[in-house]
């Protein structure tokens, strides 16, 4: 049998969209000798939906699109299409919807499998929603036995997973049936279809592949999975979609963070050809933040963005990314100098927007602040120079950028890393204001690293940003080092802390770092967690980002 994997970038609630894009994908594997079509999870009303679930208006626009698309199969010599939609339970009590993958061909529906696995961990919530399957069952495409499975079926296989999240394995369960049929049937190569909508993080392409190449061993049959690419909101998917003989090898793999569409042959004949090498892990994490930018911003309705250019590195990554992203001709670069401000950050700031080829404007803030100063004076007369006179400052910016969002209808990307937002190192209504935050889930190690990829053909990012001493420019000759340890040792605590879950004295042991010191950075971490209530979405590029996948309250007594 001829599959084609067909790795779309859907967006929630675009029934349009998403059907012609359905259909287009459907024309182009009918040209190239496809007799089935595998797309992802959800494809025709976008993954995820959330509450749009609870309209009924949503779930029937569903099933008017399984009609059309159903309908194209009618024709003579036209593929079979598998793909992912939502559509009401049979049931008077429970969930009112379902998750299911449907199987189109001569023009209806002719085989429909629910979702049994309803993953309610990190950033998923289906058990909010959906009805589970209570059964799995085989069907035929084109004489050919297979068996479904949607996304998080396939995740919960006793020989890979030391252990299960579930007390049922969905492909165990199909591979009992296809041993209860008659010998015919029995005996036939086994297929494993699995359509997903599988979220992104570092590391997670290689290890689903390892997973897929698990079941594919332990059962003996082909696994074939289609993946969602795109971002929706926080969400990226890498797409990866691939195909896994019997022994475990790889027999086709798409493309990842870009629209795909792989034809192979189940007996493996020319399937080389349809294998793509994987990116770096630091080209992974970059492709990654570009996809989850781009589609942040255009599905948002918008094509332009703002960028606060201090001449730090942080902000000038952002700004890297969002012009591979978006293009430089979408990107606006604002400077906002205080009297704190380096001439050697301006400088850095303006070289950083000609590499780029962005349009860059300097708004000095010395006179706005001046002026706030002396509105205040009556009330801060006999204090010293601290912390507020410093968060002012930011928040002047962030009041400039807003002004700048509003008049010119440009998003405003936020410019702080996973390490500041971690320990409060950030100034509510301040560099914390805009539409998203790019790098929020990426340390400030990680900053350099992605930095100096993006310098990877020529430069971009000035080698002074990328050397000089990481500073908020605040106040005279202020560095982070002044309020927090070196990032070569922040960074290790907070992922243990924050990813791990870690105790201070396990990280403190583990890292050979001072117990002291471990609990200082923990605290501020615990006492942070208002300001990222109120941050910006953040994009999720690690196991455990600042969002809905990681939920604490505010207040609450926390032992570190």
């Amino acid at each position: 049998m001829k599959i084609a994997l067909a790795q779309i970038n859907p967006t929630v609630g675009d029934f349009a969209g998403n059907t012609g894009k359905i259909l287009e994908y459907s024309t182009r594997a009918q040209q190239a000798g496809a007799t089935l079509v595998m797309f992802p999870e959800l494809s025709i009303c976008g993954y995820p939906p959330g509450d749009f679930l609870e309209k009924k208006d949503f779930v029937s626009r569903a099933a008017a699109a399984v009609d059309e698309i159903a309908a194209w199969t009618g024709e003579q010599g036209r593929p079979a299409i598998l793909c992912g939609t939502v559509m009401p339970t049979d049931a008077a009590v429970g969930k009112q919807v379902r998750n299911v993958a449907v199987l189109l061909a001569h023009g209806r529906i002719s085989f429909v499998q629910q979702k049994m696995l309803l993953p309610f961990y990190d950033v998923f919530d289906e058990q909010r929603y959906f009805e589970p399957a209570l059964r799995q069952d085989l069907t035929v495409v084109n004489g050919q036995p297979v068996a479904i499975t949607i996304c998080e079926d396939a995740w919960n296989d006793k020989g890979f997973w030391p252990r299960q999240m579930y007390a049922v394995d969905p492909v165990d369960e199909l591979m009992r049936r296809w041993e209860e049929q008659p010998v015919e049937v029995a005996t036939q190569p086994r297929i494993i279809l699995n359509i997903s909508s599988s979220p992104y993080w570092q590391g997670k392409p290689a290890v689903r592949e390892k997973m897929l190449a698990a079941i594919a061993e332990r059962h003996n049959a082909m696994v074939v999975m289609a993946n969602q690419v795109g971002g929706d909101d926080s969400l990226v998917f890498d797409g990866s979609s691939l195909a896994v003989a019997p022994g475990g090898k790889i027999i086709a793999r798409a493309a990842s963070f870009v629209e795909d569409l792989v034809v192979f042959e189940t007996d493996g004949a020319d399937a080389a050809k349809a294998v793509v090498k994987a990116d770096d892990e630091v080209g992974e994490l970059w492709s990654a933040l570009v996809l989850g930018t781009r589609d942040y911003v255009r599905k948002c309705g918008f094509s332009k963005v703002l960028v606060g250019l201090s001449g730090g590195i942080d902000s000038a990554l952002v700004a890297a990314i969002a012009v591979e992203a978006l293009g430089a001709e979408n990107v606006l670069g604002v400077g906002m100098p205080s009297e704190y401000s380096s001439l050697g950050s301006i400088d850095d700031a303006k070289k950083l927007a000609k590499n780029l080829g962005i349009r860059f404007e300097l708004l000095p803030i010395h006179d706005v602040f001046s002026k706030y100063q002396h509105v205040l004076a009556p009330l801060f007369a006999g204090t010293p120079f601290g912390l507020a006179e410093e968060n002012l400052q930011s928040r002047i910016r962030g009041a400039l950028l807003m002004a700048l969002s509003n008049k010119f209808g440009s998003l405003v990307l936020t410019t702080g890393n996973k390490s500041e937002m971690s320990v409060g190192y950030c100034t509510l209504y301040g560099d914390m204001v805009g539409a998203l935050a790019v790098i929020g889930d990426v340390y400030k190690t990680e900053v350099y690293a992605l930095s100096r990829y993006a310098n990877r053909e020529r430069e971009i990012i000035p080698t002074a940003t990328l050397t000089k001493p990481p500073s908020a420019e605040l106040r005279p000759g202020q560095k982070d080092s002044d309020s927090l340890p070196l990032y070569e040792v922040l960074d290790p605590i907070l992922k243990a802390y924050i990813e791990e879950y870690k105790s201070a004295q396990e990280i403190a042991e583990q890292r050979k770092v001072d117990e002291k010191l471990v609990k200082q950075v923990l605290r501020l971490v615990e006492l942070s967690e208002y300001k990222r209530k109120q941050a910006a979405p953040v994009l999720k590029v690690s196991q455990k980002s600042f969002g809905m996948g990681r939920r604490f309250p505010i207040a609450a007594k926390s032992e570190v």
